[in-house]
């Protein structure tokens, strides 16, 4: 098991760990991770292990078995051995620009709100897929919308809650592909906004900026048909 760091504070950088496996692969696994792995549509963070006598570039981090979180060297070199004290950083810039995207994401599902059927995050732009049978009338009102959301300086927070507790609420999950990961036996959620003026509360487990603020403005793109009712929603960051 890894213990994932970014959960508790999506803004930490840098942190020791202690290798505890590598993989046939030449993947690198070990007991606690500042890197996120890739998942819900965000991709895995890069970056560096250091160690006593030894660096490496770190090109991304992928799921494992379980709650392993493996993280993928840039290229094949010397590997840490097993129990080997590491230093792990990530590229803050790449992972920041991934938070304030996904940030502004949850927030698109707010100014369409219907059924998401797909979404992908990378550090200049993202997208959401909506069931989405007719193309919105005035994509401008949608563009000043979003970005009055953002003006707001709402909050952005996490909370926990059990799986028996969601089932009895069911539309807080938005994802028709995706649902959350059962079997741990609660559910982490993201709530924009507090209180009477919560924006936004969905589950997530990818990682957030502190406040909506830190979003900048946004810039909605090209609304492509995908499908009988699909249609793909493009986000940049200005």
């Amino acid at each position: 098991m890894t213990t994932p760091l970014f959960r508790d504070d999506a803004y930490l950088r840098d942190a020791p760990g202690t290798v505890l496996s590598r993989t046939e692969e030449g993947g690198i696994i070990l007991d606690q991770s500042v890197f996120y792995p890739t998942s819900g549509g965000q991709p895995g963070d890069s970056g560096r292990l250091t160690w006593d006598g030894g660096e490496i570039e770190i090109a991304t981090a992928i799921k494992g078995e379980g709650e392993e979180i493996i993280l993928v060297p840039s290229e094949p070199v010397n590997l840490p051995p097993v129990d080997t004290q590491v230093n792990q950083s990530i590229d803050w810039d790449r992972r920041y620009r991934h938070m304030r995207v996904h940030t502004a994401l949850h927030l698109l599902s707010v100014v369409i709100p219907l059924p998401v059927t797909g979404g992908s995050i990378s550090t200049e732009k993202g997208r959401l897929d909506f069931d989405m049978p007719t193309a919105p009338e005035n994509k401008d009102v949608l563009n000043d919308t979003l970005n009055r959301l953002i003006a707001c300086k709402f909050p952005v927070t996490e909370e926990w809650i059990t799986e028996e507790e969601l089932d009895a609420q069911p539309t807080l999950v938005k994802t028709m592909s995706v649902q959350p990961p059962r079997g741990a036996g609660r559910i982490r959620l993201v709530r924009i906004g507090e209180g009477e003026n919560t924006a936004d509360l969905q589950p997530c487990g990818g990682t957030h900026v502190f406040n909506t603020d830190e979003i900048g403005t946004v810039r909605i793109g090209k609304i492509e048909k995908k499908g009988r009712q699909n249609r793909r929603v493009h986000l940049f960051l200005e």
